[in-house]
């Protein structure tokens, strides 16, 4: 082949790539547009309806409406409306790395016993007031359940590290930590008293009713500080996908890729499901949807997976507020209804990589 064909070849390659690259820019730019449109359909929807104008005038011209308007927009639903984003977000991003650096596509928080890790943080505060000592009584439940979900991703990355464990071996383990919290949890519900009974319940279907600015805040900080480097990852992340052995062959450290990958997602899942409870299935689902539209390229899968994330769970928010007119469902019931078709999907399809 002569050095012209070589160069034609060179600049079709690099055409192609280009035009993927925009097409990829495109969908991100549109998930994004999509999470701006399911803020403000949030913040309209409620008990009392807010027409989308009224809903900007209080987000960007708050003195053209009256007092009771604003405090609607500003104090109740926009913390709620955000805790979704920023609590989807979060799990779709944890869930993208997890399908990775595990290499299975059913891997998520809620799948790998984080989320029952945290459950159980939170019984044992509620039930029997078990907690950090100097704490108040507003953050013993969260800090209990951002503390046992940290600890559950610690065992699961005790195992990734056994030289005796593959990554298979991390899921199954993940699998016996979902039982083994929901045992531990159903018998904290078996010596509970009615009150702290009913409470538990309620934390374990997921809520957002318990935003406030400062969880906003704090998770907001938490997202911040993990994406940088969850990016900067990415490209060994991508290199993962085609394997262990071939990442190394790429001079890849793949145990200490794994292991900043999960104290990233226990960061992510941790500070989640401490302020909201139980959401099921978001870090499932997002990823999906990202490898779907976007591809394995991390660099635009993970911000990608962010915002598909954020995108549904903010759109479950939504019909949280509208599946019952003048009843708030909690939000992980809606993520569970729209995410266990979707798990049998993936089973239905790739069962050989259950």
């Amino acid at each position: 082949m002569d050095v012209l064909s070589q160069t034609n070849l060179r600049d079709l390659a690099l055409q192609d790539y280009l035009r993927t690259a925009q097409r990829r820019t495109m969908l991100l730019l549109a998930l994004a547009l999509g999470c701006a449109l399911a803020l403000a359909l949030d913040i309209s929807t409620g008990p009392s309806f807010l027409p989308l104008d009224q809903v900007f005038d209080g987000l960007f011209r708050p003195d053209r409406l009256d007092r009771a308007a604003r405090a609607i927009i500003r104090d109740v639903r926009l913390p709620m409306a955000l805790m979704a984003l920023l609590v989807g977000a979060a799990l779709s991003l944890a869930g993208a790395e997890m399908q990775t650096i595990l290499d299975n596509p059913l891997a998520s928080p809620f799948t790998l016993g984080v989320s029952s890790a945290a459950s159980f943080g939170a019984a044992l505060g509620i039930v029997l007031g078990v907690g950090l000592p100097g704490l108040s009584a507003d953050w013993i439940v969260p800090v209990n359940a951002f503390a046992c979900a940290l600890g559950s991703v610690a065992l699961l990355e005790a195992l990734a590290r056994s030289r005796a464990a593959g990554t298979q071996g991390v899921v199954l383990f993940g699998i016996a930590l979902v039982f083994t919290f929901n045992a531990a949890v159903a018998l904290l519900q078996f010596v509970a008293s009615q009150e702290a009974l009913s409470q538990l319940v309620f934390w374990t279907m997921g809520s957002l009713a318990r935003a406030t600015w400062a969880n906003v805040a704090i998770l907001a900080g938490v997202l911040a500080l993990v994406l940088p480097f969850s990016l900067r990852a990415a490209n060994a992340l991508t290199a993962m996908r085609l394997g262990e052995d071939r990442a190394r062959s790429f001079g890849i450290d793949v145990r200490r890729l794994r292991l900043l990958s999960l104290l990233r997602i226990s960061a992510l899942s941790g500070a989640s499901v401490a302020f909201v409870g139980t959401i099921g299935f978001i870090g499932l689902v997002g990823p999906h949807i990202a490898r779907l539209l976007l591809g394995e390229d991390h660099r635009f899968l993970l911000p990608a997976s962010l915002l598909a994330g954020a995108l549904l769970m903010s759109l479950a928010s939504v019909a949280s507020k509208l599946i019952v007119p003048g009843v708030l469902l909690p939000a992980g019931i809606v993520t569970a209804m729209i995410g266990v078709p979707v798990f049998l999907v993936l089973i239905l399809r790739r069962p050989d990589r259950v």
